[in-house]
């Protein structure tokens, strides 16, 4: 298998070197793995800080700046960054307002942001968690206890971001993190494996003509493998796991999310049949995002993300931000 890397071992530090370089508006401490705001920290602000696993680019470094996240912390691939970088970040960017961990549900993360927040405490650094658990496939899998948090990652971070920036305290901006997170729901589809630098080879087999419904970011196997599907029975399959569970009653934001090697092409024409899926089941929709977000290095394939809005979350949804991944509005 081909991959543009030098060696496996310093894939992460060589992204993250390249990543100071193309944003310098960012602070970019590669021996440590921690990924800031320049301006950190802002006086007066509660600080979002998020990490996991590097190979889900742009998620999470890749959302950091004004609007979305203070800080990230990448580990290594696939694997949880470990409690001493959520620390120096957390005490990094913290302005005394507290700072807010967004935890995707993986044990890893999980257990590490929680040993990392108690340590943080005892620097003095007020911290609270949210827990984005949004998979609708699976309720248990390879690396989680309940729902795999996915999709709504993006959400979470984009609104409850723009609820720090416009000053909310760490309660309120912790509450509409929660908020987001019950509101949305996932579904992915694997049309590839993925191939991880240090193996170099795909991780699970897939053979050609099938593909695997309900996927986690890592490879998880979902809820079954059925024979190659146009992309109008993905859309049917996916649309309607995410709306049976989700049950919207009000407009709903949208994301349409790549795996990594699907381009644009086929998102957008993904993107039109899950447009339709909502219009028959009479789903108004407020917005919609097309993109690779929330990645999983070269595997091919989508994911849909639902998430139902109020007033509210729909104005903190569009307000500024600007970061390498996103930015509108500034």
């Amino acid at each position: 298998m081909r991959m543009l890397i030098n060696v496996p071992e310093t894939v992460v530090a060589d992204a993250l070197r390249g990543m100071a370089a193309a944003h310098p508006e960012l602070t970019v401490d590669v021996d440590n793995r921690v990924v800031m705001r320049r301006d950190a920290p802002v006086a007066g602000k509660v600080a979002l800080v998020s990490g996991g696993g590097s190979g889900h680019e742009p998620l999470h470094a890749g959302f950091v700046g004004p609007g979305m996240l203070s800080a990230a912390c990448p580990g290594e691939v696939f694997t949880s960054p470990v409690p001493d970088q959520m620390v120096r970040a957390a005490a990094a960017v913290d302005s005394g307002a507290g700072v807010l961990f967004v935890v995707k549900n993986y044990t890893g993360d999980m257990l590490n942001f929680e040993m990392a927040a108690e340590l943080a405490e005892d620097e003095g650094v007020q911290v609270a968690k949210v827990l984005v658990n949004d998979d609708v496939a699976v309720t248990d899998s390879l690396f989680t206890a309940g729902r795999r948090g996915t999709g709504a990652t993006l959400f979470v971070e984009k609104i409850a971001g723009a609820a720090a920036d416009e000053g909310a305290p760490l309660e309120r901006v912790e509450a509409i993190a929660r908020q987001v997170n019950e509101a949305s729901r996932s579904f992915g589809v694997a049309l590839s494996s993925v191939t991880t630098p240090a193996k170099g080879s795909p991780t699970f087999d897939l053979p050609a003509g099938e593909l695997e419904l309900g996927i986690g970011i890592h490879g998880e196997p979902g809820r079954e493998r059925r024979p190659m599907m146009t992309s109008r029975e993905i859309a049917d399959f996916a649309v309607h796991a995410v709306l049976d569970d989700l049950q919207p009653t009000s407009p709903v934001l949208v994301l349409v999310n790549g795996m990594g090697a699907t381009p644009l092409l086929e998102l957008y024409g993904f993107n039109a049949e899950v447009q339709r899926v909502l219009s028959e089941r009479h789903v108004s929709v407020a917005r919609t995002l097309v993109g690779n977000y929330v990645t999983s290095l070269d595997m091919a394939g989508c994911s849909v993300t639902l998430c139902r809005l109020d007033e509210e979350l729909l104005r903190l949804w569009d307000a500024p931000v600007e970061t390498p991944a996103l930015r509108w509005g500034r």
